[in-house]
């Protein structure tokens, strides 16, 4: 897992920081997932499928992920009393026609009742900062085509759609994906 670094983000959202994720975050932000779905996609995902979502077996899924040498990059947010607030992953991009130099963000979720507080804002910005001084050009990601809130928050980051849409199944619904792409800022020599 590497050094764990920390940093204090007080542009997007005053007093939270970010840093790589640890085993002990994991229950946490499994939490954060599985209510950040039923928060964001009620709706847009069948009511069952939210439902049926576990966030034990969520953490374990966390912790298997976490300690696989895969090249993800798990970071979460923390509030000023050290309570973890939202997750973001990302890493090499898995789409088939992906360019050279390309990461993707998978996944970026933030505690409801933090949404509207820069936490998902900051978090972004760490994760493409982090991907552009790890090399990468570009960053994409895939993003639930009625889920307009994300859609802004990742069009004000400089994110646009590429064109590419696909679907995945939820609980025996076909869910429409909308795929972004932003280039990535050159890291600064020297």
């Amino acid at each position: 897992m590497g050094r764990v670094t920390t940093r204090t983000v007080p542009a997007h959202a005053p007093g939270v920081r970010v840093r790589e994720m640890t085993l002990d975050d994991c229950a946490a932000v499994a939490d954060i997932r599985v209510r950040g779905w039923r928060h964001a996609y009620a709706g847009l995902v069948p009511r069952t499928y939210l439902d049926a979502m576990d966030a034990a077996r969520d953490a374990e899924r966390r912790r298997a992920h976490l300690t696989a040498d895969d090249g993800q990059m798990n970071l979460v947010a923390e509030a000023p009393h050290a309570t973890v607030t939202g997750w973001a992953c990302h890493g090499p991009c898995r789409d088939g026609d992906a360019r050279p130099g390309s990461a993707e963000l998978y996944a970026l979720y933030v505690r409801p009742d933090r949404i509207g507080t820069g936490t998902g804002r900051t978090l972004l910005t760490e994760a493409t900062g982090r991907a552009s001084a790890g090399g990468f050009l570009t960053m994409t990601l895939w993003v639930l085509k009625e889920n307009v809130r994300a859609r802004r928050l990742y069009e004000r980051a400089g994110f646009r759609p590429d064109g590419a849409e696909e679907a995945f199944e939820a609980g025996g619904a076909l869910v429409p994906e909308v795929r972004y792409v932003r280039p990535l800022s050159p890291p600064a020599s020297g």
